[in-house]
């Protein structure tokens, strides 16, 4: 029994076929949207690549540049498929094509569909990325003379100042490191080589934090050195007064950020996802109505078209059995060359009585 099946004369389906071509157009539309957002998401990724140790975050990117650029060319035949398929002379043509054009649509579709879900599975990649690049990035904050590293200190000063955030995972990461180079230290102050000699690896620590981390909406002056030395302040509690730097980690800012950014590429996706699977419906129900069409012989008649010929398990049974058949074919076939390696090939390709006569070996 057919699923889902429906009548259709003649009027309707010259509307079903100009109302998928339209929709085929739309599609190419929505590929357009989709190969851009990818294209918009790699662009931001790589903006930040020095903050970030590459993993597999650039997959969702490449899936929805990929898919979009399948969009647009698989809804652009289609649309000419459609336009075609509302006569039933030039739907003849496309006769074979129509069922390998919609199993690799369906594909397509599913395809959609994995890229949508991966944009909602993409935050434990970013934030691996993010914690590792930006751990690194801050320690080769002082090094604004060595090649690679000397543009560092601007991405991560900018970083901090637009997403108002500080360090990694808060402001007492830069206590942990050192972020002033050693050439704007007088290593001939007591005070600067005991600091030295004080820490364990002989680096340079103080409770301090770049300006960068600085808010400028707090109204007294920034307090950026010895933030964690009351007395050094006047009328200063850290543990007590709001303080003036930015509290919130880098690392959460971003993810925030780029979360934002996921869910509505991905929702956008999931959109399209389902538009799409309207019109491969469409598509599905014209083949099977032209194809009826065809075989009552009278283009003015009435026809019916479905989903599915037969029920989803019948289906399923029907598709198994051809797989397994094949299956047992393969293995009578080996098992046959397997059992005598002398058997002439003549005789295993046509069988004993079907030998032909040239392959039989003559008496002198």
């Amino acid at each position: 029994m057919a699923v889902l099946k429906v009548k259709f004369t003649k009027t309707r389906r010259g509307r079903l076929a100009q109302v998928l071509w339209i929709l085929n157009w739309i599609s190419v539309v929505t590929g357009l949207i989709i190969f851009s957002l990818g294209l918009f998401l790699k662009i931001e990724i790589k903006k930040r690549s020095e903050l970030m140790i590459s993993g597999d975050i650039h997959s969702v990117p490449n899936m929805l540049i990929a898919v979009g650029t399948i969009a647009c060319i698989i809804n652009f035949f289609g649309g000419k498929i459609c336009y075609d398929c509302s006569d039933a002379n030039k739907f003849s043509r496309w006769k074979l094509f129509m069922l390998p054009y919609i199993i690799c649509t369906f594909f397509f579709t599913f395809c959609v569909f994995s890229g949508a879900i991966m944009c909602y599975t993409m935050r434990h990649e970013l934030e691996s990325a993010l914690y590792r690049g930006l751990k690194d990035a801050l320690k080769n904050y002082k090094d604004t003379d060595i090649p690679g590293r000397c543009f560092l200190k601007s991405t991560i000063d900018m970083l901090q100042i637009e997403f108002q955030c500080c360090g990694n995972n808060g402001f007492r990461d830069w206590f942990e490191i050192q972020w002033v180079s050693s050439r704007y230290l007088d290593m001939g102050s007591k005070e600067i080589i005991d600091r030295f000699k004080s820490n364990v690896d002989g680096k340079f620590l103080l409770d301090g934090v770049p300006f960068s981390c600085c808010n400028p909406n707090s109204p007294r002056p920034c307090i950026q050195y010895q933030i964690t030395n009351n007395s050094a302040h006047y009328n200063y509690d850290y543990l007590m007064e709001e303080m003036n730097i930015w509290l919130r980690g880098c690392r959460e800012a971003l993810l925030e950020y780029y979360d934002q950014l996921m869910q509505s590429i991905g929702l956008t996706v999931l959109l399209v996802w389902l538009f799409e699977l309207s019109v491969l419906t469409g598509v599905r129900y014209l083949q099977t109505a032209m194809e009826n069409v065809l075989i009552l012989g009278d283009p003015e008649s009435e026809s019916d078209g479905w989903l599915l010929q037969n029920s989803c398990m019948e289906t399923a049974k029907h598709n198994f059995s051809i797989i397994k058949n094949l299956g047992k074919a393969n293995q009578i076939s080996t098992v046959a060359e397997k059992c005598d390696p002398n058997v002439d090939v003549h005789v295993a390709e046509y069988g004993p009585d079907n030998v032909p006569p040239s392959s039989i070996p003559t008496v002198s």
